[in-house]
Order: C-alpha cells, then structure tokens, then sequence
C-alpha cells in the first residue's frame, strides 16, 4: 500500500496521471467511478486534459460503485445523474460505455448477479477510484460487511445517511435507507485501487485502514490485502498516522520511474 500525503491539488493531478496512463496505454480500458466529494478534483482535472489536451474516453467503459435504492429516475442525487454531472457528460465516453447498478430493479439478486457479469465481460475493472466513509466504509460497505463480498443490497447505517443528508438539502428523512453495492470481494478484483480522502473527519478511518487490523467492523481495512492500492491524503486526513514521517520519505524517495 502506498499512501502519499499532499494538498488537494496534487493529488488530484496524481490519481488523473495514473487515468491518464492508462487511457494513452491500454487499447481498452475499464475505471472505476466513485461519487462523493473525494473524487470531484480528479473528475475536474480529468474534464481539463480532455477539453485541453485531447485525452480521450472514446476506447474506455467505466462502471460505478454502487446505487441508491427507491430514488427517483431523475433525481438529482441519483448516482448515475451525479457520475454523468461530474465525469461521464464532460468528456467523450461512448454511448452505453458507462455503467452502474440498477437500483430501480424489480429483482434486486438478480440486478446485482448481472453487474457482477458486466464487469467480468468488460474484462474486469483495470483503475478503481475509492472514497472512504468516517466509518470505514467502501462503496456502501458498511461496518460488519463480509470482506468477500459481492454486489448486492445493503441497508445503510444512519451515520452513512447523515453523512450524506448534506446532499439532500440536509435531511437525513429524505437519504435512501437501501441501496446496490459492489461488494468488497468485488472491489478487490480490480487491478489498481486509487483511495483518495480528505478532511479531518476521516482521520480515523484512514488510520484504521492503514495502520489497524483487519477486520469487518472497518470495512476498509481489507485493503491492506490488495496487490496494487495508492492512497490519497491530505494533511487533515494524515493527521492520526503512526508512521506518516515514513510515508512521506518513501514516497519522495522513490525511484523516478516508478508511477503510482
């Protein structure tokens, strides 16, 4: 696991970098979309090169973590609507080329069996963007998930819905209690995590993944256990590391050549 301690900036740069190589790279590639607010500096960095630069989504499919359940088509806070505000409309991917769980689906099972066929079809995910939760949740994973998890329905935790009820105009009443999820079993199948938080409210969930043991209760922490995970965090973010004076020297003595 690499963690690299920066200002927002950077590491927005750093993770759109990493897109970046494999868009330029990989004759076909597959990202994983996160919503949230971790992730808006990397869609906004990602839209620049694409109006600026040319980088192309043309050849990608991207597919998204997870999906309320029981929210309107059109609802603003919908995930689909959100991932097509923040990323999928603002550059070029194909039509039909993003994907997310149905959570409008009449059989929920069956709706979650098919994501986990689409994402094997594409030929797996190559770049997954994460977020965390104050709790230690990924996706909507949350506390006392299985670590092997598939996708599936999951009810959310309250503090979930109020941490979220700032998008929907503050009221937790009018979050979502149900919703789709990529599993953790899922998530780790993916080739490169790329995990980005910030802010001091997720201190301590940062330090339970990086530092703490693995264990259902912080969701999270089976990330220790992937081949390919880069951690993202701001100063706030960093501030309860044991070992954030060893992170910073690893990363910037690393070799040159070596990416995230």
């Amino acid at each position: 696991m690499e963690v690299v301690i920066a200002d927002e900036y950077t590491l927005a740069e750093l993770a759109a970098d990493a897109i970046e190589r494999l868009l330029r790279t990989e004759a076909a590639p597959v990202i994983g979309l996160a919503t949230g607010s971790s992730p808006l500096r990397i869609y906004d960095e990602l839209t620049t090169r694409h109006k600026n630069e040319g980088l192309s989504f043309a050849h990608a499919q991207a597919f998204m973590l997870d999906e309320y359940v029981g929210i309107a088509d059109d609802h603003p806070q919908r995930y689909r609507n959100v991932i097509d505000t923040e990323i999928a409309t603002r550059v070029d991917f194909a039509e039909g080329a993003v994907h997310g769980p149905d959570g409008s689906a009449d059989d929920l099972a069956a709706a979650s069996a098919d994501y986990e066929r689409k994402i094997v079809g594409a030929g797996g995910i190559d770049l997954q963007i994460l977020g965390i939760g104050t709790d230690g949740h990924v996706a909507f994973n949350e506390p006392g998930s299985s670590l092997a998890s598939r996708t599936r329905v999951k009810s959310l935790t309250q503090q979930t819905r109020m941490d979220n009820a700032r998008f929907f105009d503050g009221d937790v009443e009018q979050v979502p209690k149900l919703c789709l999820t990529q599993g953790m079993g899922t998530i780790m199948e993916a080739k490169h995590l790329v995990l980005v938080a910030t802010g001091g409210n997720k201190a301590e969930a940062v330090h339970q993944m990086i530092e703490g043991p693995i264990s259902a209760m912080w969701p999270a922490t089976v990330l220790q256990m992937h081949q390919h995970v880069t951690v993202l965090l701001d100063e706030a973010a960093a501030s309860r590391l044991q070992l954030g004076d060893y992170y910073r020297h690893a990363y910037e003595n690393k070799p040159e050549w070596q990416n995230l």
